[in-house]
């Protein structure tokens, strides 16, 4: 089996997208971590067809993926089911972080239209609609979302954030939880949106009031979490239970409880939108929903393939499950 960027960044201790900057030479790497990746390279026996060389026979395969590649779990993952059926369609893949930041992103398409990819695999940032999409647009580039869906005309592929966040809140309601908050991610993106819509269907749904006072924003990540775990706990009337809407605010949200001496689940109960690598090693283990990350960046792949073979195909909107891994924080039994 031909051996991945993915494999090879783990090997070298470093990111996809600094073994991209190597291999394709956008970006000045240190000459340290150049040679962690060469080595690693060898060692494994990675081959790579570079652009170049498939500009020079007039006929790219390359496509490119423009993700956040920050360290998060999740887009790792995403990035390596992209990467296994690229290379089972016979592309090339030139991928560059985005720093979800929209003019970085904006940036990083442009860059990748320079290097003639074929098509393009996008996370978009909260800034998207406004600044890379047009990008896009105005070169005509064939071109997927992935994960943070858009009302747009265009392909893409996502998870089902409502119904799987109505899920576990409707699990927490079952459990006799009747003020339940909700961490949520970061302002203007469609993940955000929709798993907050599903907190409050799954509290419509139940009869139970919903006060606003209980949804707090942790702008997806540690700090956020945690400073947002802090403000719920400081609530006169604080809640029983809490949802998170990514296991990186999680792990804040663990923090902000560990140093307020509340014991989860007997203090409050925890559920978490994400299923993380380290779900099942904390204490209690993480109830969550498991997204099939692997398999949506697959799709993504395939559903490029079938842009750039037929650009006048009718653009397919696909919504995968997520599945609820049962463990204890809810002050459930963890499923065997």
């Amino acid at each position: 089996m031909a051996v991945t960027m993915t494999q090879v960044a783990k090997a070298a201790g470093v990111s996809v997208s600094t073994v991209s900057h190597v291999i394709n030479g956008t970006r000045p790497v240190a000459e340290v971590t150049r040679r962690q990746v060469l080595d690693a390279m060898d060692r494994l026996g990675f081959t790579h067809q570079p652009v170049a060389r498939s500009l020079a026979a007039g006929n790219t395969t390359t496509i490119g993926v423009a993700i956040p590649l920050s360290g998060n779990p999740f887009h790792q993952e995403l990035f390596a089911g992209i990467e296994g059926e690229a290379r089972r369609q016979r592309f090339s893949v030139f991928v560059s972080d985005t720093s979800d930041e929209p003019e970085r992103e904006r940036e990083v398409i442009a860059n990748l239209i320079a290097h003639h990819v074929r098509g393009v695999l996008v996370s978009p940032t909260a800034g998207w609609a406004r600044g890379a999409s047009r990008v896009v647009r105005d070169h005509q580039l064939p071109c997927v979302l992935v994960d943070r869906l858009q009302h747009q005309p265009i392909d893409q592929v996502g998870v089902e954030n409502e119904r799987a966040t109505a899920m576990l809140v409707e699990h927490l309601v079952v459990k006799g939880h009747r003020r339940i908050a909700c961490i949520s991610g970061r302002d203007g993106l469609s993940t955000t949106d929709e798993r907050v819509s599903g907190y409050r269907a799954a509290l419509r749904s139940a009869g139970l009031p919903i006060d606003d006072r209980l949804v707090v924003g942790g702008d997806s990540t540690d700090s956020g979490g945690r400073r947002a775990m802090r403000a719920l706990l400081a609530l006169e009337d604080a809640p029983t239970a809490v949802f998170v809407g990514n296991d990186s605010m999680s792990l804040g949200v663990l923090r902000a409880l560990r140093e307020a001496g509340r014991v989860v689940p007997r203090d409050i109960a925890l559920v978490c939108f994400d299923d993380p690598p380290w779900g099942d090693l904390a204490t209690p283990g993480l109830t969550a929903i498991a997204q099939p990350t692997f398999a949506m960046g697959a799709r993504a792949v395939q559903l490029l393939a079938r842009r750039i073979a037929d650009p006048d195909a009718t653009p397919q909107t696909l919504r995968l499950r997520g599945e609820v891994t049962h463990r204890s924080s809810c002050g459930c039994r963890p499923t065997p």
